[in-house]
């Protein structure tokens, strides 16, 4: 087995003498329905298992996710042909509504999250009043602060995308849940706030298992947060505790950040894992955000996908007119030529380019015919990611006293020289275009443009409309389901 499965899979038993163990796995996402015993340690991480297994699920992490996150960027093309995916060309085009399948199954996913996070959350007391040693206490808090982390991973994405949501911070009744109202955006944020906070104060510096999101994955996650929230002292402070901490560094080569190699190395603050367990078939924790990009009618089959979320021929322009040659080379599998690995996209395929960030060679593409990235690791938050964030809040004014004594114009080459660029001057712009070159294709460029107050002019040619598309509709499905949700200004219900 390539990798630690601890973090990814839901267990019926928890066995952590060996990885072997964690090959005896329930369904993805499952908790067992009646029979946990509270009084054991080794059933603590059960409830947390399941909320990291939820978060890979291919219902919020294959079509759904791709068509939401990231194709109504700029950078970021349907794919696939003309005729297939027509809600996804309804995102493409900013011609979506309320009733779109792929919002409201982005809907459901994220609150899934919550869901299970929060079932983790309320798991903790129960084991903690059974115990007294210190190290058990310990195994407590910090699974308690895993599953606080993955909560506030979903609520910043469910604000990112709706704006005001209601906040489910608890089980609630089926009455609770449907007439719950919308908290404002602020209100979310200081609730992200709040749990990544108590998961700072509980979480270790690392687990013994890898993936796992410790102290570090918190702090990364809320200085991203932060970002968007243009709290830019909270930005500076919490990238700075990770760049201090000497824990992290850049991949020296840029493909090795997306490798199966580089999987949960030294530049990984937070990933979904998938694995195929090293088998050619049966039940594996697989996530198919890969799969669902992979060259279209490519052979061999197991060289293929479905062929969405393609680049954008405005994208390699971008990359190829700043000499960006080490990123587009990895960033763009280009039809007709060899991926880094070897592997040829035949020149018949439909798409001129497809996302190479998202490529395994074909000789790890054994699990079924069609296996192509089932073996991808999804990454989440990278360490050039919290370098950058560091570098633009210091330019937007933040005033900290810095642990790791790094400038701003020293975290944006960093970055850079990694790929082969010399060094600039860390401005606001020169940092908002070092984000699009060094993140393409890893669904955050829609959601700088509206943060940053760029998408009105850069995605006026794609149909965005100012005022109206800075958030997805809350899905007419759930206004029916809660009576408390109100709808979006400016779309038709």
């Amino acid at each position: 087995m390539k990798k630690y499965l601890i973090v990814i899979i839901a267990i019926s038993t928890l066995l952590v003498s060996s990885c072997a163990d964690f090959l005896n796995i329930r369904t993805e996402a499952s908790m067992p329905t009646s029979g946990m015993d509270y009084t054991k340690v080794e059933n603590v991480f059960q409830p947390v298992s399941a909320a990291y297994a939820s978060m890979r699920l291919s219902e919020g992490r294959a079509f759904n996710y791709i068509s939401v996150m990231g194709v109504p960027s700029d950078d970021d093309d349907k794919g696939s042909t003309e005729t297939d995916g027509i809600e996804t060309k309804e995102l493409d085009l900013f011609t979506y509504g309320p009733t779109n399948g792929h919002i409201d199954a982005m809907w459901v996913h994220f609150y899934d999250i919550v869901s299970a996070a929060n079932y983790a959350i309320e798991s903790m007391p129960k084991f903690e009043e059974n115990f007294s040693d210190a190290t058990a206490l310990a195994t407590v808090a910090a699974c308690g602060g895993e599953a606080k982390v993955i909560r506030a991973y979903a609520y910043f994405n469910l604000v990112r995308m709706f704006g005001a949501v209601p906040k489910i911070d608890r089980t609630m009744t089926a009455q609770e849940l449907g007439n719950l109202a919308p908290t404002s955006v602020e209100g979310m944020y200081d609730f992200i706030y709040q749990d990544l906070d108590e998961a700072i104060e509980v979480l270790p510096e690392s687990f013994a298992e890898k993936g796992r999101y410790n102290k570090y994955t918190a702090m990364a996650l809320k200085s991203k947060v932060a970002l968007y929230r243009k709290d830019w002292n909270e930005a500076a402070a919490n990238a700075d505790a990770v760049i201090a901490s000497g824990k992290f560094a850049l991949e020296p080569e840029f493909l090795n950040a997306f490798s199966i190699e580089g999987e949960y190395g030294k530049e990984s603050l937070m990933e979904i894992g998938s694995d195929d367990l090293g088998q050619v078939s049966g039940s594996a924790p697989l996530c198919y955000y890969g799969f669902i990009q992979g060259p279209r009618s490519n052979q061999p089959s197991s060289m293929q996908g479905w062929g969405f979320k393609v680049p954008s021929q405005k994208l390699v322009n971008f990359l190829t007119e700043r000499g960006d040659m080490e990123r587009l080379a990895v960033t763009v599998l280009k039809r007709g030529e060899n991926t880094p690995y070897g592997d040829l996209i035949l020149e018949s395929c439909p798409n001129p380019y497809y996302n190479g960030k998202v490529c395994t060679p074909s000789a790890t593409n054994t699990f079924t015919n069609n296996s192509y990235g089932l073996d991808h690791n999804m990454r989440l938050i990278r360490y050039a990611e919290v370098l950058l964030i560091y570098a633009e809040a210091l330019v937007e004014g933040a005033v900290i006293e810095s642990a790791s004594g790094m400038s701003a114009d020293a975290a944006l080459n960093m970055v850079r020289e990694r790929v082969g660029l010399s060094a600039v001057g860390a401005t606001r712009e020169s940092i908002w275009e070092e984000r699009r070159a060094e993140l393409a294709m890893e669904d955050d460029r829609f959601f700088d443009l509206v943060r940053t107050g760029q998408a009105a002019t850069v995605l006026a040619s794609k149909g965005f409309k100012a005022g109206v598309n800075e958030v997805f509709p809350t899905p007419s499905n759930q206004i029916q389901i809660n009576t408390g949700l109100v709808k979006t200004p400016g779309y038709t219900y």
